[in-house]
């Protein structure tokens, strides 16, 4: 089988290489890639993104949104929070999520247009 997507050759820039690879180096990408595992999972998406088009919900909200029960959107809200994407405050016995900072809402709107457009383009 031929794969038109693969170098028929092999030729390295290493200075390229080298460059990136320290750039790399400097990064803390195991944390970076925790957060896009977190929001590979449907429900904690979906809660994501209702958390990026309102600015706070509680978690009875939470669950009827995405059609859980409490203690699963619980559950998920906490992974979102352990991993700096969603933080909370309690309010009597009422418990309040949003999103942690403006990165994290950026980050879910512009995954979501960027499926807009692929999506136009199929």
């Amino acid at each position: 089988m031929e794969h038109d997507d693969v170098c028929e050759v092999t030729c390295v820039d290493g200075e390229k290489v080298i460059r990136v690879k320290e750039s790399i180096h400097n990064q803390n990408t195991l944390a970076v890639s925790q957060i896009f595992k977190a929001l590979s999972d449907d429900t904690r998406m979906k809660i994501a993104y209702a958390l990026s088009v309102e600015d706070e919900l509680c978690v009875c909200d939470v669950a009827n949104i995405v059609g859980s029960t409490t203690a699963t959107a619980s559950h998920h809200l906490r992974l979102l929070r352990k991993l700096g994407l969603a933080k909370y405050r309690k309010e009597g016995k009422l418990v309040f999520y949003s999103l942690d900072d403006n990165h994290v809402r950026q980050l879910i709107q512009i995954a979501f247009e960027h499926q807009k457009e692929v999506q136009a383009h199929e």
